[in-house]
């Protein structure tokens, strides 16, 4: 972020030295829990961050929608000093945040009238648990679209919806003329065209700066160019303001999380090959906490091991980073044996996964509680699947349904297509699986 807070004070006070109106725009994510910074402030030093920047507008994404509970999320935006517009996050008590709009009209120094509208992605299965629902987009947009003409030159939509929903939204309405993306991370340089709207997006990590240029003629009283950018910034200098404030930051946040969790007589290890008694005993925690029949984690869920002594929230929070949830899911017993098959494979084991909330490096061997796994070895090397049995050494019944804890991650995707397509998901929030982690150090191992 010093980063691009150093080329947005350049480019801001470039723009107003020309006379031209220009707005810095977030769209959504930059709240992520598995930061220090973020957790220890429940994304509030975030705000602060986007406020000394001169942000000017902020939508929704599900980082702050579905990480924070119903309370962190409608205070978040307290203090902020830029506009949040996101038109279809309602809150289920009725009682909006007053900082949440649906839809904001600006004008430029120029009076070109815009009217801006924000739109967050439907996770109604996390929202609504945290008391929040969202209307699926097209709704709102057919519902403010019309308004918004009648009342603006230019229509911007700052959409965490992802590139897909983008481009159907540009195919959809021809009164769009720019669409701001973000969600699935996606990376456009040099603008995409569909019917009349350009789609951009900048990204992720924020390695690029995107930029929007819009010409408007007044002669002929419309836009005739429309143009998007996406710039690299990796070796850019780093505004030094701010790298000093992420440092006090820093330190605040590592004095904030220092509180002890537990004294460890001798080190736990962790190993992503091989099953270790800590993952063991997180694996037996999720399933007891959950009243499920069985549990899995993978073991890449931890990232390191825990030296003897003190361990503290920040140790708990470094080992385990993730904004995951517990999730339920029903498994007929054929599905939970070739759920087992596929995540003890090498493949499975070795992906470096990137997304779904994970953080770590990759997903690691699957650890079991309430199931007994016997495998064996091919010729190959490779292991395979010879037996699942229940705890009370029952084989898994091929025709019965069995209620299976696990991380949220494998929900989402294809990692494991049984899991994804279960009728029956129940997620546990606001309740990370590293608040479980340190419940299960207090009484396993304190």
């Amino acid at each position: 972020m010093a980063k691009s807070d150093r080329i947005f004070k350049n480019e801001k006070n470039l723009r107003q030295r020309n006379g031209e109106s220009n707005w810095i725009i977030d769209i959504g994510d930059h709240v992520d829990r598995s930061h220090p910074i973020t957790e220890a402030s429940m994304g509030k030093s975030n705000v602060q961050l986007l406020n000394d920047a001169g942000y000017d507008f902020a939508t929704i994404g599900n980082n702050e929608g579905i990480t924070l509970s119903h309370d962190d999320l409608y205070h978040l935006y307290d203090e902020a000093e830029f506009q949040v517009v996101c038109a279809n996050l309602t809150s289920l008590d009725d009682i909006v945040p007053p900082w949440l709009q649906q839809t904001i009209n600006l004008q430029t120094v120029n009076g070109i009238k815009i009217g801006m509208i924000g739109l967050t992605a439907p996770f109604n299965a996390f929202y609504e648990l945290l008391n929040w629902h969202v209307t699926p987009e097209f709704d709102a947009l057919d519902k403010h679209i019309a308004k918004l003409k009648a009342s603006a030159d230019i229509i911007i939509v700052l959409s965490h919806l992802g590139i897909s929903v983008d481009q159907e939204i540009a195919r959809r309405y021809d009164d769009i003329d720019v669409i701001i993306g973000g969600h699935t991370h996606h990376l456009i340089k040099d603008g995409e065209y569909i019917n009349n709207a350009v789609i951009t997006a900048a990204g992720k990590h924020c390695s690029y700066i995107g930029e929007v240029v819009l010409t408007w003629s007044h002669e002929k009283k419309k836009l005739v160019k429309k143009e998007a950018y996406a710039t690299d910034i990796t070796e850019v200098a780093k505004d030094m303001q701010t790298e000093r404030k992420i440092h006090k930051m820093q330190l605040k946040a590592e004095a904030f999380l220092s509180e002890k969790v537990v004294h460890l007589d001798k080190p736990l290890e962790v190993s992503w090959y091989t099953e270790t008694k800590v993952m063991e005993e997180l694996t037996n925690t999720i399933r007891e906490w959950t009243e499920a029949d069985a549990a899995m984690l993978n073991s890449g869920l931890l990232l390191d091991g825990l030296p003897a002594g003190n361990v503290t929230y920040r140790d708990v929070h470094r080992i385990c980073p993730h904004p995951i949830n517990p999730v339920v899911v029903d498994l007929k017993g054929a599905e939970l044996i070739e759920v087992i098959r596929a995540s003890l494979s090498k493949e499975f084991m070795e992906y470096r996964l990137k997304g779904f909330g994970f953080r770590g490096e990759m997903l690691g061997r699957m650890v079991f509680s309430g199931l007994e796994v016997v495998t064996g070895l091919h010729k190959d090397g490779n292991e395979y699947v010879q037996q699942v049995m229940l705890d009370n050494g029952q084989p898994v019944d091929p025709d019965k349904t069995y209620y299976i804890a696990t991380a949220d991650t494998f929900t989402f995707g294809r990692l494991l297509p049984e899991i994804a397509k279960s009728n029956t998901k129940q997620y546990f929030v606001p309740e990370f699986l590293r608040d479980l982690l340190a419940d299960t150090l207090r009484k396993k191992f304190g």
